[in-house]
């Protein structure tokens, strides 16, 4: 069975439109504006990924031949395994929410590493950083509705947005009640909380290493 990706999906869905080589499906990507959702700025991960679909023969090698200058290049094409595939991770992924482990809410969870000003700062760094990174969206939207691009192709386009906004109304949030001190610590309190929550203490018998002392 092979795993399945937002890269592995879109590679699919491209075969489905018509046979390509990977340098058009990774200018396809960047064209449409796809490369939002899915990465494709390492062209290692496109051909790892390819192998791996034709492996699992999802996808077929249709002819591999030169084009004047350019090196020679595989023309792949989709199989009718890799159309039913596409469809099943497709209906998958729409119906299912995924469990992800992104970088940010991991970073929230060890906070008290890092002082409440420092903290402070480095979440003030981070509102300007979304503002700029909604601004750029927006206006890439902005510029897709221009040229009448349908909405149907704008979908996750709209996703990141909201997504963007929300966050950034949450971490102004975060960072209102840290400035007036709704949301603090100091080392005294982490200890008191440590020592509040602590396990219980670990029973010699379920540990092999800890060996009993003598009678």
């Amino acid at each position: 069975m092979v795993r399945h990706s937002p890269l592995a999906l879109a590679i699919l869905a491209m075969l489905t439109e018509a046979p390509m080589h990977p340098y058009r499906m990774q200018q396809l990507i960047k064209a449409r504006g796809d490369d939002e959702v899915i990465n494709v700025r390492q062209r290692n991960s496109l051909y790892q990924t390819i192998d791996r679909l034709l492996r699992g023969d999802l996808i077929a090698v249709r002819e591999t031949g030169r084009d004047g200058a350019f090196p020679e290049r595989t023309v792949y094409e989709i199989t009718d395994a890799g159309r039913d595939t596409s469809r099943l991770w497709l209906r998958e992924q729409l119906a299912q929410p995924a469990r992800e482990f992104p970088a940010f809410p991991a970073a929230l969870a060890f906070l008290p590493l890092l002082s409440p000003e420092d903290v402070c700062r480095q979440l003030d760094t981070r509102i300007g950083s979304l503002e700029r990174e909604l601004a750029r969206v927006r206006a890439a939207r902005d510029g897709a509705l221009a040229r009448q691009v349908p909405r149907l192709f704008l979908l996750e386009v709209e996703l990141i947005i909201a997504t963007l906004a929300a966050e950034l109304e949450w971490v102004r949030g975060i960072v209102a009640d840290l400035k007036t001190g709704n949301i603090t610590w100091s080392e005294a309190w982490l200890n008191e909380v440590a020592a509040r929550f602590a396990l219980p203490a670990e029973d010699a018998s379920c540990n092999p290493d800890k060996v009993a002392p003598p009678t």
